[in-house]
C-alpha cells in the first residue's frame, strides 16, 4: 500500500496533501500553481511518482443545494485527464465547505495574517479532503 494524495483543485492553485504511510492521517503538502490541465496533470503525476502514491483523492466542489457548478466541471476535466495518464486509483469526493473550514482554522485558530493565509488555504483544504476520504474508508 502507498501513500494517498488529497488534491484541492483550484483555477489559480491546487492544494495537496498526503497520508502517512499507513492512510490514516491526511497532512499539508504543498500548493503549486495551476499551469493548464495538462501541465497540472504532468505535475501531479509527478509528484504521485515522486511520493510513492497509490490513490489520489481529487474533492469536487459541490454547491450547497447538491448541483453542481463551474468549478466541479472544471475538477471532473481534470480527474477524467489523470485517468488517461496514469493506472493509480483516482477517486473523488465532495469538498462542499472544505476551503471555508480551512480559511477558519487559519483565522480563528492559527491568527494567520490575510497574505500568509492565501498561501497555506488550498493545501489546509486538500488536507480535510484527504482527512474526510481516509475517515469514510476506515468505517
Amino acid at each position: 500500500m502507498g501513500r494517498f494524495l488529497g488534491i484541492d483543485y483550484g483555477k489559480k492553485r491546487i492544494g495537496l496533501s498526503l497520508s502517512d504511510i499507513l492512510g490514516m492521517m491526511a497532512q499539508p503538502f504543498d500548493v503549486i500553481e495551476s499551469k493548464g490541465l495538462n501541465n497540472n496533470v504532468d505535475n501531479i503525476l509527478k509528484i504521485v511518482k515522486d511520493n510513492e502514491v497509490s490513490c489520489i483523492v481529487v474533492g469536487v466542489p459541490i454547491n450547497m443545494n447538491s448541483s453542481e457548478g463551474e468549478m466541479a466541471n472544471i475538477a471532473r476535466e481534470f480527474v477524467e485527464e489523470l485517468k488517461k495518464k496514469t493506472d493509480i486509483l483516482v477517486e473523488t469526493i465532495d469538498e462542499r465547505l472544505t476551503t471555508v473550514q480551512a480559511d477558519r482554522v487559519l483565522i480563528e485558530e492559527a491568527n494567520i495574517s490575510r497574505e500568509k493565509r492565501k498561501n497555506l488555504r488550498d493545501k489546509i483544504a486538500a488536507t480535510f479532503i484527504l482527512q474526510t476520504y481516509l475517515d469514510i474508508k476506515a468505517n
